[in-house]
């Protein structure tokens, strides 16, 4: 038996050497490429990892805040971009932040082109999805690190998996700002109480031994995230909510702060809070891509469960009216569009309810202003940008009683109440008959609370406590 062991240790104790050998040589080659650079541009360099940063996002919004805060800050550091964006330049990609955004950068930034970004798209991996897009990660990461090597490495879009890599081969100090938690407690609840969800097939919850399988698998790759995560020399969170999962899973707490994301919010606050004209009627108004989590379907049923307790007198039903405002992405988001309207046929409620699809920003601002409630259903949104918008428009928002809306956007403000929270079709219907119940005196506080409460979320606000927390880093490399 040991003539049979023995061999096959000896070759294991072989093999583990030489990759211990190969990795070595790898660091000392990267560190090399790193020295090489800092001799010729004079200085450190800090990498923000963003393969879609061409995208018009809240998180490209942190993104190109960051910079802008850092660069005003460090004057001697450079800065790069990772993206993954291909048929466009980097002079494009800046004049696309200077007009979504109103950004422009106090001095120029470098962009590193990869080519292999399909590694981390969810359509390249149709089963196992979040095991392959974290492995395709690591491959676009290696391909961002041999292509540019810096001294500090921002991971801003969540791919932790990238972490590692950087900190072990690359020798760079980390820090990474979490958006959502690639796996959270409350995914693998779901799937442990068999509880179908968009991100939990029917198929798999009703078969418990798909549903434990699943659970198995989420359990194993919580773990890998966990380590990849806690590499993170410093860590941002974007809500209370991400907070507590990330602490859970990457157990770094005094590596962990929150700094809410900069919302724009200047373009509504200039539109005077005014007491409404009751006899206009009321306008409820939702604002979300047509995707599955918003829960669209939620919104339409409440809103029916509403107007069945109105009547037909004149101030009821025809008083009221339900607007999904929203962006659809592909061929799936239409369908799901003409899902809805059938939804609307088959509750009665087709002459209540309108769609505005991919509108412009002006006519999106009329909706909010002229509304009288702002309606969010998703359950567990890490922050809520959408209610954050809704506030400031001066409308009363009613969102779900979960994640960031719960924990850190309606709030009380001062002593004074904010906004509603609800979790069910009934709550949701009844908080809207309270909302509308109350006089317009009544609504206007509330609604005046409400937008003092968002300069929480300011971009000012969201400079100061970037460069907080990641103070510790930065004075590490301007030594």
């Amino acid at each position: 038996m040991w003539s049979l062991v023995a061999p096959c240790a000896f070759l294991s104790l072989l093999l583990t050497l030489a990759l211990l050998l190969v990795l070595l040589g790898l660091r000392l080659w990267l560190q090399s490429r790193r020295k090489a650079r800092w001799v010729r541009d004079g200085g450190p360099s800090v990498a923000f990892f963003h393969p879609y940063c061409n995208a018009g996002g809240g998180g490209e919004r942190v993104l190109w805040c960051s910079l802008r805060a850092l660069m005003n800050r460090y004057p001697g550091v450079s800065f790069v971009v990772y993206t993954g964006d291909q048929g466009v330049t980097g002079e494009q990609i800046l004049a696309g932040a200077r007009q979504r955004f109103n950004i422009t950068l106090p001095r120029p930034v470098s962009f590193v082109f990869l080519r292999r970004r399909s590694a981390v798209e969810a359509t390249s991996y149709p089963h196992f999805t979040l095991l392959g897009q974290s492995a395709g990660s690591m491959f676009l990461g290696w391909e961002a690190l041999t292509a540019f090597v810096p001294d500090l490495y921002v991971d801003s879009m969540g791919y932790a998996f990238t972490l590692p890599i950087f900190r072990y081969l690359g020798g760079c100090k980390v820090a990474s700002y979490v958006h959502y938690p690639t796996v959270s407690t409350d995914m693998l609840s779901v799937v442990r109480d068999r509880n179908p969800r968009f991100n939990n097939a029917d198929f798999i919850s009703r078969n418990p031994l798909l549903s434990t399988m699943k659970v198995v698998y989420y359990c194993c790759f919580a773990l890998l995230y966990g380590l990849a995560g806690s590499c993170s020399d410093v860590v941002m969170v974007n809500s209370t909510w991400t907070l507590g999962h990330i602490l859970a899973l990457w157990r770094s707490p005094s590596r962990t702060s929150i700094v809410y994301p900069p919302c724009d919010v200047r373009a509504f606050l200039d539109v005077p809070l005014e007491e409404e004209d009751e006899d206009d009627g009321h306008t409820i108004v939702s604002v979300g891509q047509f995707r599955p989590e918003k829960d669209h379907q939620l919104q339409i049923r409440a809103f029916r469960k509403l107007l069945d307790g109105k009547g037909e007198e004149p101030a009821g039903r025809e008083s009221l009216r339900l607007v999904l405002v929203g962006g659809c992405r592909n061929q799936e988001d239409e369908e799901r569009v003409q899902t809805l309207r059938g939804l609307c046929q088959e509750l009665g409620v087709a002459d209540r309810v309108q769609f505005k699809l991919n509108v412009p920003f002006e006519e999106l601002k009329r909706e909010l202003v002229s509304a009288t409630i702002g309606l969010h259903t998703m359950w567990n949104e890490h922050f809520g940008i959408g209610v954050v918008e809704c506030m400031a428009a001066g409308i009363i928002v009613l969102a779900h009683k979960s994640g960031g809306p719960k924990l850190d956007i309606v709030v009380p403000y001062d002593g004074r109440q904010t906004g509603f929270l609800a979790d069910s079709e009934d709550s949701y219907a009844a908080a809207m008959e309270t909302i509308l119940a109350l006089s317009p005196a009544a609504r206007l506080e509330i609604r005046r609370a409400a937008r003092q409460s968002v300069s929480r979320f300011s971009d000012q606000e969201f400079e100061v406590c970037f460069l907080a927390a990641m103070e510790s880093l930065m004075s590490q490399l301007t030594l």
